[in-house]
């Protein structure tokens, strides 16, 4: 009977054994270290891929766009015309204009519109295409722009 009442209070314990609370919340301080961690870096992931991509279309998806307009209309759109008349035929296009060369006409990666500028102030003979970046203000350091800074 001895050996009986020791097995079963053996069994009893291993049952009634839990976790502590110190034991609970230092998991939970744990868990919550590493998901900060993720955080920070999955958003730095994600900024890198927003200024890739506002690099790439400044580069590349305006660029011809810009130079078939340039070839139809004898000249980039200027300043007061903007992008919106690769899209919408301007008024002084004397049917020349032989768009749309762009639909729809793209925002940069933080729901802003791309700027623009002709005559460049940087560029001879070009254009100026810039994002405001994520500060989502003009003439800062984060600006994407289509000229060498």
């Amino acid at each position: 009977m001895n050996n009986h009442f020791r097995i079963s209070r053996k069994r009893h314990n291993a049952l009634n054994q839990g976790f502590t609370l110190v034991e609970i919340l230092l998991v939970m301080a744990l868990i919550g270290f590493l998901v900060s961690i993720f955080i920070i870096n999955v958003d730095g992931i994600f900024g890198d891929a927003q200024q890739k991509t506002a690099e790439t279309q400044i580069q590349t998806t305006f660029k011809t766009p810009l130079l078939r307009y340039r070839t139809d209309m004898g000249s980039y759109p200027s300043t007061a015309e903007g992008l919106k008349a690769l899209v919408d035929e301007p008024a002084n296009s004397r049917g020349r204009w032989k768009g749309p060369y762009i639909d729809p006409l793209p925002e940069d990666p933080w729901q802003e519109a791309y700027q623009y500028r002709y005559p460049s102030e940087h560029t001879q003979y070009s254009y100026d295409l810039w994002s405001k970046g994520p500060d989502r203000a003009s003439g800062t350091d984060d600006d994407i722009t289509s000229w060498t800074k």
